[in-house]
Order: structure tokens, then sequence, then C-alpha cells
């Protein structure tokens, strides 16, 4: 549905986008994601047609859109904060595109209502729109944009403003909706958790340039960079020296957890200087009375004790290393949680883990 092809965008010496190369397929929920000021926002700004670029081509429907305007472009966009108009009713909201189409009173109601029960707000067309909840106002937002059937709809952090319980609602019901309508959705998020629970592809961006795309799962156990796996979620760093490698396998020497072998898959050559192992709070397991993971068994002591209720985050320190790393285990009935300054065993999975150098 949409292709970048070398898109470059300056605003005057300041380069916000460098050489941007990526597809979007149709139909696919696809995120931006990234730290603020990396240039996501201004990528989507650039299919809309708010936003021109310097050099390159952006492709929309194998259509280049170099020359077309932004009201002609097959796309619209929900914004940050909704824009909707407070002195109209939702009705009057998300009928406001199609008024220049001077439809029959009986069809725009028609239509307006449709979009309504769409995205959840079957008989709110009388309201005032300025009496609506947060979430509520979301999803005119939404409603107004669906209504014109666009081929993308941009979404510009559309759940910020919302609290933690209505942005997790809101993600489900966006994932819901998206499938109804089987459209293209392009989402810019900086929120990470947001992006893999809701992409079916996300492009993780930084300094203007696309670091890694690919679905969320191997963007989570497969980041290709240091910069990528901190960023995704929490990531342990344990440094580590290379001792023999060959095309299949490297072997190094990694501090607390000693000598272990990486296969070709496992190893991600970032640039970065220095070499370490990576690996997610929930690779590593607490061992309890009767558990025996061998050769895969460390020791340590807790330093930290972070309780979620069901789930708690322990920072650990594990003996040979001059480092704490964090691990999680899950809160089930009758599994004591540990104090800090207590000695525990950590058991760990190989498969789990990543070479960076």
């Amino acid at each position: 549905m949409i292709e970048f092809r070398d898109v470059h965008k300056w605003y005057g010496d300041y380069h916000a986008l460098r050489g941007i190369n990526a597809t979007i397929r149709e139909g696919e929920f696809f995120s931006l994601l990234g730290p603020s000021g990396c240039g996501k926002t201004t990528l989507l700004r650039t299919i809309a047609g708010f936003e021109g670029i310097s050099e390159g081509v952006v492709l929309l429907d194998g259509r280049d859109m170099a020359d077309v305007p932004a009201n002609k472009r097959p796309t619209n966009m929900v914004f940050q904060s909704y824009a909707i108009f407070p002195h109209l009713t939702v009705a009057e909201n998300v009928g406001f595109g199609l008024r220049r189409q001077r439809l029959p009173k009986a069809e725009l109601a028609g239509k307006v209502e449709e979009a309504l029960t769409m995205v959840g707000l079957r008989g709110f067309g009388a309201r005032a729109a300025h009496a609506l909840s947060g979430g509520q106002r979301q999803r005119v937002a939404l409603a107004r944009a669906l209504i014109l059937k666009p081929k993308v709809l941009l979404l510009d952090e559309p759940l910020s403003a919302l609290d933690k319980k209505m942005r997790e609602q809101m993600q489900v019901e966006l994932i819901r909706l998206q499938r109804q309508v089987g459209i293209t959705f392009i989402l810019v998020t900086h929120d990470q958790e947001e992006a893999l629970v809701m992409s079916d592809r996300i492009a993780v961006m930084f300094e203007g340039q696309i670091a890694q795309l690919s679905d969320a799962e191997t963007l989570y156990r497969r980041p290709n960079s240091r910069k990528v796996a901190d960023f995704i979620g929490t990531m342990n760093f344990l440094p580590a020296t290379v001792l023999n490698e060959s095309d299949a396998v490297v072997e190094v020497e990694a501090e607390g957890f000693g000598r272990l072998s990486f296969g070709a898959d496992q190893v991600a050559d970032d640039g970065d200087a220095g070499t370490a192992i990576g690996f997610r709070p929930e690779i590593l397991t607490l061992l309890y009375e009767g558990q025996a993971w061998g050769d895969r068994e460390v020791s340590a002591v807790v330093e930290e004790v972070v309780y979620y209720g069901d789930m708690t985050y322990y920072d650990v320190r594990i003996d040979g290393s001059s480092k704490t790393v964090r691990l999680s285990a899950r809160n089930v009935f009758g599994r004591p949680v540990f104090d800090r300054g207590v000695r525990v065993r950590v058991g760990w999975n190989p498969g789990a883990l990543i070479l960076f150098r």
C-alpha cells in the first residue's frame, strides 16, 4: 500500500529523515516506534501530505504522491488532540467531512449512525461533543476519519491522553476495528508496549532512520542491536569476551555465566563498542527447593524487590558479576516473595540469550 524509496527530509540544516526505505502492506496494522524527535511523526505526515520531502519517493497504492495535495490523498488522520469541534454534536462532528458531498439528510444520517456503531457509540449522535469522556472523544475522532472510507488511516499517538486502563481497552478496540474495516492502519507511538500489543509489524526509529523493521515477536526476542534491545522492553546486558569463532558458532566467556556458545541466529553484529550477552527478565528463573538446572544454574543475591501483584521483579547480583540484572517471577499461589539480601539460585535458558558485538 505504501512504499518509501530513499526518503530524506531537511528542515534547514536539520536532517529529520535520513534515507528511509520501507514498505507497508495493504491491510496491516503498522507502527512507527521511537523516542521523541526520532522522525516518526514527520514520516507519518509525509504520507498524509502535510509535509513535503526533500529527496526520494513516497508511493501510495502504486502512485507517486509528489504532486498530490493532502485533501486528494486516500488517507485520513486521527490526531493526538482528537480535534473535536466542541460546539457541534457528535453526529455533526462525525459527518463533517461528508458536507461537501451534499448527501440527502437521510443518507447522511445513516452513514453517521453506521460509523458510530462501528466504534461502539450507537445512539450518541445527539450528544454534545464537549460532554464526552476522553475515550468517547477518541472514538468520535475515529468515526469521523473512517466515515470517508480512506485506504489508509493514520494515527498520531491517539491514546496518549487516556489513563492506563482506558488506553489498554482502546488498544483492543483499535485492533478489533482494524480487522473489521480491513484497511491499513499506521500508528505513531513512543510506547513500546502499545506497539507490541497492536502491530503486525513495527519500524523502530532513531535519529531519522529505521533501525529495525519486523514483527513484534522478532523485535522482542531477536533485536538486531543493543539500541533496539534496550528500547524495546527491559534487556539485561553482561560483558563477555570472545574465545573462539566459526561460521556456525561463537564461544564467549560471559561475566557471571562462564563459557557460552551462540549459534549464528543468536548473534547481533551491531557495531557497538565491546561484546555483551543480552537477555530478558523472564529468561531467568528463580529456583525453589527441589528444582535443579544443572550447568544452567548460577547463585545470586537479591538486591531489590518490586512487587506488582501478579508479578515480582527482582534485581539480583550474580556471583562473579559486577552488575545487577533484573529477573521476573509470576506470583503463583503459595510461592514466597523473597526479601532483599536473600541468596537465591537462578536458572537460565541458553537458547534465549543474545550475543551483541
